[in-house]
Parts: structure tokens; C-alpha cells; sequence
């Protein structure tokens, strides 16, 4: 739930159809649960949510002063996140210090304490603990090329045609279909780039589109199906107004987005190279984009792009994402550490740090051997897996590869050890990519059945563990009328309505923290959750109005086992705190 609203005008356009009308209302079965037999208040739990660090003493005093004022307001439990909470055998002993002394403080205003647990959907830093437990996308039959210095790189071609845009058809650029408003937003001129003569200019953009604000130039490329591929290019921006706007979009044959990484653009920078890597799964052409959704004023200007094969990059290596070489007609299968070695990537989830992903970087190489059955000259066909960013790094674990479960169970036993928590939140959300990798297809199930699959055993393992303890999640992953919808694409998960059925994986001593606050499919998602005999808890706020909270609850009036709401901010702003308890009463 870290990015709930990037890319907005772009994926409006991307993924068209994506969302579906709600799905017809389902009638509330009323389902009290022994934990919340006997309320007398219609919404008894009045949390907050808490991101922070508790490492930092500072966070931690701010952090006991949030709670404190937010206690003395009415508030009556508090949701915490720390990322440090998936590093547990990587802390200095001041951090434990540090948590004990938090703890403390929220036992002393008598508030609930919810420690947030199993990261499956941001999971970068549990995955410091193996970051090839990553998601991945299969790369199939890739052609490499053996080199006389004993090693494979991969057949090199370039699919973006006058990426220097040195090649003119009257005020547009040559090869590439069209860009918008020729001569006017998109302009030829001579480049000061490190390469090339010539560039694209975009500017005066709301002057000559003040409705939607587009700037962008478009080719379709044909290319292999299953391959990972490199998008490079450089770019320059003076003064320009909207440099979150700026994308790089590659649809698929149906319309779907298959690049999603966020591009490091300024308002004002020298030629920068930009990088990021898409896989292009099933499909033989792709619409390729440069260009601004949604510009203002400002310059930005693009050189020398190029679309190549991205090699290894991000390549995972473990049980559910096999590696293989064969020669080019299929028929020899190479032997690591026989024909070849050192098939890895090293920069794979460490840079800068244990867990933090990139798009792109240095491609590594796989080594040759003097006696490898690959002689200099020859054609091999590599498979294999890569890991894809969506957003700001965001990277999700594999939910069917088995480790996976024995790192969610440590962190769990670790949370429970160190926290003593009064409740557990599951933390499924947004999960982006999924479903592609051979653990995955090996499961016979569905990504919403893997799902299903995952939340019951982590719900089991929490009962085990602590008997009695409240156990929550996030709704999206489980919303018929959010990211579970029975049809469309999510993101880069295999399949048609992929999180379908997730909800199976609850039962009724699940809570559900509630963050459907659309006024046309609130009542319909509420209702979905309440037939399950879940109760709900309101993540109503979001940085927003706090008077939104009223007409919500005034929905969820109309529902049974609704009972809690909780003060969600993602930028650390309480200074609402009062307000927001007035609305809610």
C-alpha cells in the first residue's frame, strides 16, 4: 500500500478495461467472533498506523509521542511497521533496546500493539535474507554467443529504429509511427548529447495540449516472445514541471503494461542515461513509448534509444527457476561446471544493500572453460528466470517455492519473541508480479489459489505460535472488487483475473483492514468480507480529508461485524489525529 497513486494518468491509459464494474452485492450473514463478543460501541478499535524505524532514538521518542497523544485523543491500538522486522538476525542490540522501550510505552496507555508480519507483495527486505526467492518471469531459448576470450554474452540487436533521430520524414522522426503535434510539442533540433547529432524535443506542452498534457513519440517493435530486454537512452530536462509524468511504456498485444519501473528524471539535469528492463512474456510485438502523460511546461529532451536483449541481468537461480544452455538445435544439453560456470548475478538484490532491487545494471557473464563443449563462434540457447522491479524497487517473494515459508515462519517466531505483539498483520499487498516461475506452474494452482494456500498457512502458524492472538490483513489481495476481481489483467501476474478465489485462504478469526474507500464498491467489498464472517476494521485517512471517514461508516452501518477504523497516513502527517476521531464519532 506504499503507492497508491502513481502513474494514474499513464496506467488509465495502459490497462484500459483493467477495472470491472463491482460485482454484484452478496447479503451480510452476521457473524459475531469470540473476540469481539460483548462491544458496546458499534466501533471499538480506534487505531493508528505507524511506519518507522525504531532503530533511530529519535523515531522512537517521536514515535512514544505520537502514541501518547493519539491515546489521550481516544485511540486504542496501533498498527507498526518497520522494515527492520524482517532483519532481525542483522541488528546491533540497541535496536531490541529500542523496541523494548516502544513497547513499553504502548503497554503503558493500555493500546493494542499490531506488529505488521509476512511481506508478500513488498517483500525487498525479507528477501535480504535470499534474494533469489524473488518472483520470476521466464526467459526462453535467449540466443548467446560463445566469445574467443571464453565467455557468453548475448546476440546483440537493437529493435528501435532512428533512436537518434537522425533520420527525418518532413518534422517527424523517421521509423518510429508518430509523435504528438510535430513541429509544435515534439521537435527535431541538433543534440549536445554525448551521442548523436540530432534529438527529440518536447515543450510548450500544456500550450498545444492543455486537456491531456501529451508529449510522446511511439514505435511498434516486433521480438520474441519470453526474452528479457534493455530500454536505454539518454535524457535532458530544463525546468520542466512535471518530471513524474515521464515514462516509458511498453504494452503488450492486449493492451497490457509490461514495464513499470520509475525513471529517475529531475525537473532540471544534464543528459542522464535512463535504464530499465521488460519481459516481454507472451508477445511477438509490443507498443513502445517515450513521453510525458499529463506535462506542463518545461523542456525535456530524449537521444540514442535503443531496445537490445538484457542478458542475465536480474537473473534468479534456485529449484523453481531453472537454468539452462542447449545448442541451437536443442538436441545437446550443457552441464554447469562441465561446459560452463559462474551463471549467476551477483549484483542480483544487493545494490545498494541486501534487498534493494535494480532495473539495470552491469550485465554479468557466464564463463567458458578451455574444454567446454561451446566453442568460440557458437550459438547456444540460454533459459532461464528474471526478477522484474515495479515502481521504486518494489519486489515480491514466491509464494510456492518452499523456503519462502520457512522465512515467513522465522520471521514470525522473531516477531513474537522480540514484540510480544497483541495481534499479527499479514501483510499481502499489491502483489505485482507472479505466477510465471516453474515453483509456481509446478503448484497446479492459481496465483489466487497460491495465494488462498499461503494465507491459511501463515494464519495456522500464528495460531501455533501465539494462541489467541488477533490476526489481520490488508483487503485488496482478497476484493473481488479491488485486486481480486474475477476478470483483467494485475500487473505482471500470469493469468486472466490471476487473484481470483484469494479469499479462500480466510476464515473467520481473520480481521480485515478494510481500504476499498471508493463510495460506488465500499458497500459491495464490505459485504464480500462480512459473508465471510470476517470482522473489518476502516483504513479510512490516507492523507486526505478526515470528514471523508463519515460517509464510510455511514456505509458501513449497513453491514454487519464492522468495528474498528484506523488513522492511515503514508507520509508521517498525525497533525490530523483529532479530526479524524471527531469524524468517526
Amino acid at each position: 500500500m506504499k503507492v497508491k497513486i502513481v502513474f494514474a494518468a499513464v496506467m488509465a491509459l495502459c490497462l484500459a478495461g483493467f477495472i470491472h464494474p463491482p460485482i454484484a452485492a452478496s447479503l451480510p450473514v452476521p457473524n459475531i467472533c469470540s473476540r469481539h463478543q460483548g462491544t458496546t460501541s458499534p466501533i471499538s478499535m480506534k487505531w493508528l498506523y505507524l511506519a518507522t524505524n525504531l532503530l533511530v532514538d529519535a523515531n522512537v521518542d517521536s514515535d512514544i509521542q505520537i502514541v501518547t497523544r493519539a491515546s489521550h485523543l481516544g485511540y486504542n491500538g496501533v498498527m507498526v511497521a518497520d522494515s527492520k522486522f524482517c532483519r532481525w538476525d542483522n541488528l546491533p542490540a540497541h535496536y531490541l533496546e529500542n523496541c523494548t522501550r516502544f513497547r513499553s510505552a504502548t503497554k503503558a496507555l493500555g493500546m493494542k500493539f499490531i506488529a505488521t508480519v509476512v511481506p508478500i507483495g513488498y517483500s525487498n527486505d525479507l528477501l535480504s535474507k535470499d534474494v533469489n526467492l524473488a518472483e520470476g518471469l521466464p526467459v526462453i531459448d535467449a540466443p548467446f554467443e560463445a566469445t574467443n576470450d571464453g565467455h557468453l554474452v548475448p546476440v546483440s540487436e537493437n529493435l528501435i529504429k532512428n533512436g537518434n533521430f537522425e533520420s527525418t520524414n518532413g518534422p517527424s522522426p523517421a521509423g518510429w509511427d508518430w509523435v504528438d503535434q510535430p513541429g509544435k510539442i515534439c521537435v527535431l533540433e541538433g543534440s549536445d548529447s554525448p551521442e548523436g547529432r540530432a534529438c527529440l524535443r518536447m515543450s510548450d506542452i500544456s500550450k498545444y495540449d492543455p486537456t491531456n498534457g501529451h508529449a510522446r513519440a511511439e514505435e511498434t517493435l516486433s521480438l520474441s516472445p519470453f526474452r528479457n530486454y534493455h530500454v536505454s537512452c539518454n535524457v535532458k530536462t530544463l525546468n520542466f514541471e512535471t518530471p513524474g509524468n515521464v515514462q516509458i511504456v511498453v504494452l503488450g498485444e492486449d493492451g497490457s503494461a509490461l514495464q513499470y519501473s520509475t525513471l529517475p528524471v529531475k525537473s532540471t539535469m544534464p543528459w542522464q542515461p535512463i535504464d530499465v528492463t521488460f519481459n516481454s512474456l507472451s508477445n511477438s510485438k509490443v507498443t513502445f513509448y517515450i513521453g510525458v502523460w499529463g506535462g506542463k511546461g518545461g523542456t525535456i529532451w530524449w537521444d540514442n534509444v535503443k531496445v537490445e536483449p538484457a542478458g542475465l541481468v536480474n537473473m534468479i537461480r534456485r529449484p523453481g527457476a531453472p537454468f539452462k544452455i542447449t545448442s541451437l538445435d536443442g538436441k545437446t544439453i550443457y552441464i554447469e561446471d562441465r561446459d560452463f560456470s559462474n551463471a549467476k548475478d551477483p549484483l542480483l538484490g544487493t545494490n545498494p544493500w541486501p534487498g534493494s532491487y535494480d532495473s539495470w545494471h552491469q550485465a554479468p557473464v557466464v564463463d567458458l572453460p578451455s574444454d567446454s563443449r561451446i566453442r568460440p563462434g557458437e550459438i547456444v540457447k540460454v533459459s532461464y528466470y528474471n526478477m522484474a522491479t515495479v515502481y521504486d524497487g518494489q519486489v515480491t517473494m514466491c509464494m510456492s517455492e518452499p523456503k519462502t515459508m520457512q522465512l515467513l515462519k522465522w520471521q514470525m517466531d522473531e516477531v513474537r519473541k522480540n514484540l510480544h505483539p497483541d495481534g499479527y498483520m499479514l501483510s499481502y499487498d499489491e502483489i505485482r508480479v507472479g505466477g510465471w516461475d516453474q515453483s509456481c506452474l509446478d503448484s497446479k494452482l492459481t496465483s489466487g489459489e497460491q495465494l488462498a494456500k499461503n494465507a491459511r498457512e501463515c494464519i495456522q502458524y500464528v495460531k501455533e505460535i501465539d494462541p489467541g492472538k488477533q490476526i489481520l490483513v490488508w483487503s485488496d489481495m482478497f476484493d473481488p472488487t479491488h485486486n481480486a476481481q474475477p476478470k483483467g489483467t494485475y500487473y505482471l501476474v500470469k493469468g486472466d483475473g490471476p487473484w481470483d478465489k484469494s479469499w479462500l485462504g480466510l476464515d473467520k478469526d481473520v480481521d480485515v483492514v478494510n481500504w476499498q474507500s471508493n463510495p460506488v464498491k465500499r458497500v459491495t467489498s464490505m459485504e464480500h468480507f462480512a459473508k465471510l464472517g470476517c470482522h473489518q476494521i476502516l483504513a479510512g485517512y490516507y492523507d486526505g480529508s478526515p470528514d471523508s471517514i463519515k460517509s464510510w461508516l455511514s456505509d458501513a452501518a449497513k453491514v454487519s461485524g464492522v468495528d474498528g477504523v484506523m488513522y492511515t497516513t503514508w507520509i508521517g502527517n498525525y497533525s490530523d489525529l483529532a479530526a479524524f476521531m471527531k469524524a468517526m464519532q
